[in-house]
């Protein structure tokens, strides 16, 4: 693929993004779900009204900074309400989260192909996220997750970016990567994951190198049956076998005084000057103080029984329980939009309209799987030298695809694993900065299998896709909350959980 082509494909999924997310922004003339919370506290700082906040403030400033600059602009809705303490539209407060949100498969792919070099894997992994159904339904509406995930994505492409460079010329770039770590962790707590991604993954990268540095003739590896096919491929040979050398493999060029200083110093003087706002805002709390204050609200949620959308970390893969963002009813299509209220008696109600917190199901299990065998893919290729050699040992040579797939595990469990030991209700919106994760790993098994020489293989592919699509489509209706038949809304909840 050339380098047109692969613009054109960038577009196309920005372009894509970005419809979806705007597309009846306005839908829905109320506060939808946490709307109540982040909508609200976004127009707070504008009309300097002080009230506590159990999260970082970044993603409320933002929210702020949009309907401030839709105030400002020539266009008038029809549709307004005085939900958030002023009268504004829902397009005010929702556009800008709208707007951040298409750039997110956009970034994926700019981090897949900064991993990998490969042009048609990154774009399978931006359009493979534009083609889920949690991503678009947190971009629609005055949320804050999607900020966690999209810094956490400049963050880890600005360090890739970094390691392409020269020594002497990465620090511009460690900076910024530092500054969007920053601001992850700024949005919520939990973007911490993002950062702590980055420091497993480096001391992981300074284990093989030190396992590499011994002197070694190099020989053949073999390989066990099961992975043969893949191994013997075209494209592998392409990719593992030649000279290209990604970014990822120079991490352990930067030293410990440069983690320290670039992606801890910086993170955390970012994170302290965005709660400067805030605190000259609400004066009740200093700097210690709120961060008290947090923690305790936190601690006080209680069990994970609380809220009847509760989902402990081990139903999020799986995708066993879905939330329910807004559900109203109607009789007719022609009826005024719902907004919340009584609902209609038992067998009047004909028109439902849902807006579902929930991923494409398909693409989450196919993900599911793909970062499972990458799990697996990765294991036999490390562990089958130190069998061949009987001590520890990794081989200087090895492929693109071992570290990539090094790199998605990696990250995938440090955003996944911390959750095993919260006690509080959580829920499947959580689990956003691991499986972004995991659509790069269903996107690197498609890439692989399109480029096979067996069309058995290519076919394989090729059935992935199109079934991500077609799930993507049918279930589209109760991601954008439009109308459905009582029939058509049951047909879409496979089981009892999901609704």
């Amino acid at each position: 693929m050339n380098k047109i082509l692969f613009r054109l494909g960038l577009l196309g999924i920005f372009l894509l993004s970005f419809s979806l997310r705007f597309w009846g922004l306005d839908r829905f003339n109320t506060l939808v779900f946490d709307e109540v919370y982040f909508a609200v506290f976004g127009n707070n700082y504008l009309i300097d009204k002080p009230f506590f906040n159990a999260h970082p403030p970044l993603s409320q400033y933002l929210i702020g900074m949009g309907i401030w600059i839709s105030s400002h602009l020539p266009i008038k809705h029809d549709a307004v309400n005085s939900l958030t303490g002023s009268l504004l539209s829902p397009w005010d407060y929702r556009w800008m989260n709208a707007f951040t949100g298409s750039f997110i498969p956009l970034f994926v792919s700019l981090l897949t192909y900064q991993l990998s070099y490969r042009r048609s894997f990154s774009l399978l992994a931006g359009f493979f996220t534009a083609c889920d159904g949690l991503f678009l339904v947190e971009s629609r509406y005055a949320l804050s997750n999607i900020y966690i995930v999209i810094f956490g994505l400049l963050g880890h492409w600005l360090l890739l970016l970094a390691l392409e460079k020269p020594k002497q010329k990465r620090w511009f770039w460690l900076i910024l990567s530092g500054i969007f770590f920053g601001a992850c962790v700024g949005t919520k707590w939990n973007g911490l994951w993002f950062l702590i991604g980055v420091y497993s993954l480096w001391i992981v990268v300074w284990i093989i190198k030190f396992l590499q540095s011994e002197r070694f003739q190099p020989y053949h590896i073999p390989i066990l049956p099961f992975l043969r096919l893949l191994n013997s491929s075209h494209t592998l040979e392409k990719y593992s076998n030649s000279q290209l050398k990604i970014p990822l493999v120079n991490l352990a060029e930067i030293n410990i005084f440069e983690m320290i200083c670039y992606l801890g110093v910086i993170p955390g003087i970012v994170y302290s000057l965005i709660w400067i706002p805030h605190l000259q805002l609400d004066k009740r709390y200093d700097f210690i103080e709120v961060h008290k204050q947090i923690l305790g609200f936190h601690l006080r949620l209680g069990g994970d029984n609380i809220h009847p959308y509760c989902a402990a970390w081990y139903k999020w893969p799986l995708l066993t329980r879905p939330m329910a963002y807004y559900y109203e009813t109607s009789q007719s299509i022609y009826d005024p939009l719902p907004v919340f209220g009584p609902a209609l008696p038992g067998g009047y109600a004909k028109i439902v309209y849902d807006v579902h917190a929930m991923g494409n199901p398909f693409l989450w299990w196919f993900a599911l799987a793909a970062i499972i065998f990458l799990l697996g893919f990765v294991m036999v290729k490390l562990a089958i030298p130190m069998v061949e050699k009987n001590r520890l040992f990794v081989p200087s040579n090895l492929s693109v695809d071992v570290w990539i797939g090094l790199y998605l595990v990696i990250n995938y469990v440090t955003n996944l694993l911390p959750w095993v030991k919260v006690t509080r209700c959580v829920f499947i919106y959580h689990y956003m900065t691991a499986i972004i994760f995991t659509f790069i790993a269903i996107a690197w098994i498609v890439d692989r299998t399109i480029n096979s020489y067996y069309p058995i293989v290519r076919a394989f592919g090729v059935t992935i896709t199109f079934v991500i699509i077609a799930a993507f489509i049918f279930w589209i209706p109760i991601y954008l909350g439009l109308p459905l038949s009582m029939d058509a809304y049951q047909a879409r909840m496979w089981f009892r959980s999901w609704i």
